[in-house]
């Protein structure tokens, strides 16, 4: 294929653009993806790696169930594994009024896939003898798991490559202009680029393209804090969260099956727009620490090898852009996903792919439309 006359190009190749490269090469599309950095250098390497559906908002549940039936068929799908294992999530509180909480978004007929289940009592600590005390109930969905992200956007990507997909590194695309019936992408380094359509998934940095075409998206770019301990006999199946309306009790953790206790939540730092890489910052190790024993104590005394961050995209709505263009022909965008992209990814190629090569989606994506975040429209055409 010649790399600047395929059908799409993809800026950005993180998990969200390896998969839609996957799936588009699965429609015979050819494609051409641009990564500025290195594949799944950012939010999709470095987040904490939950492949969840509980606790997400109602109108994101059908893009979720589409990705998590994508999640149980890795590695037959892209020939490799990215460790997913269904080990169930809890969610687990602290008062009567966040249970209650509990109980009206578990009773909501959209969410019969996920089998939520709220254990209490002797029950509860029959079943999970590891909570804290104060622990005063757990919401069950005993089909959401982990994977490991430092190999998702990768093994995607080469799965994408596989199905006649071009990949380039170390490219950074600064400017995007439709010219007639076709895009022109220009590089920081000046190379040019051709294609009939675009989609850009671009992460926290999107809205610096999209603004391009009068589409501009507020994003705060964040950056989580992970940590994970020395290897611990495994004990702890589920991935494990606390769900307050206190944002200063919020963390959650997993057990890989070599023992190690990986950890997060609850803090953020706040990056400046040119921010590439966001250090790990020890105080947040700290207080993560002090979370994580209350929510189980036998957590007390580990030992924490390595902690590291990353830069994520937050938009001011707290919703992700799935969507084509309200602008231009051709444009399509998969980005700001909040910090809640990576059960999402497979669906989202899934549904990229589909909208790109038919010009709609099957599961509905109307609430992540870019256009609610509209500026003043431009031509459609330069």
């Amino acid at each position: 294929m010649n790399s600047r006359h395929p059908d799409v190009i993809i800026v950005g190749a993180g998990l969200m653009g390896a998969a839609s490269a996957f799936f588009l090469g699965r429609r015979g599309l050819k494609v051409l993806m641009l990564e500025r950095g290195l594949v799944g250098q950012h939010a999709s390497g470095t987040n904490f790696g939950n492949v969840r559906r509980q606790g997400r908002i109602l109108s994101q549940i059908p893009l979720a169930n589409r990705s998590r039936a994508l999640w149980g068929r890795l590695p037959e799908l892209i020939g490799e594994d990215l460790e997913f294992i269904p080990t169930g999530h809890v969610r687990a509180c602290y008062r009567e009024s966040e249970l209650e909480l509990l109980r009206t978004y578990n009773s909501n007929p959209q969410l019969s896939e996920l089998g939520l289940t709220i254990y209490q009592g002797q029950e509860m600590r029959q079943r999970f003898p590891y909570l804290g005390p104060d622990v005063l109930a757990a919401s069950h969905a005993p089909y959401d798991g982990h994977a490991n992200p430092r190999l998702a956007a990768p093994s995607f990507a080469r799965a994408a490559v596989r199905e006649g997909a071009v990949l380039r590194e170390q490219v950074e695309i600064n400017r995007v202009e439709k010219n007639g019936d076709h895009f022109t992408l220009t590089s920081c380094a000046g190379e040019t680029f051709n294609a009939a359509k675009v989609l850009i998934t671009a992460g926290g940095w999107g809205s610096r393209l999209s603004s391009q075409f009068g589409e501009t998206v507020p994003i705060e770019l964040r950056g989580p804090h992970m940590a994970v301990t020395e290897p611990l006999p495994y004990r702890f199946k589920e991935v494990v969260g606390v769900f307050s309306e206190i944002k200063s009790e919020i963390v959650y953790f997993r057990q890989v099956t070599r023992g190690n206790i990986v950890f997060g939540g609850g803090y953020h730092t706040h990056l400046d727009a040119s921010a590439l890489l966001s250090p790990p910052d020890p105080k947040a190790v700290v207080e993560q620490l002090g979370r994580l024993r209350r929510l189980a104590p036998s957590l007390s005394n580990v030992n924490v090898i390595r902690t590291w961050s990353g830069v994520e995209g937050y938009t001011a709505d707290d919703r992700p852009i799935i969507s084509a263009s309200s602008q231009v022909d051709g444009l399509f965008y998969a980005f700001g996903f909040c910090g809640h992209g990576f059960q999402l990814g497979p669906g989202v190629g899934d549904v990229m792919a589909e909208l790109i090569a038919t010009g709609a989606s099957s599961t509905p994506i109307n609430e992540f439309d870019i256009s609610r975040f509209a500026a003043a429209a431009v031509p459609t055409t330069g």
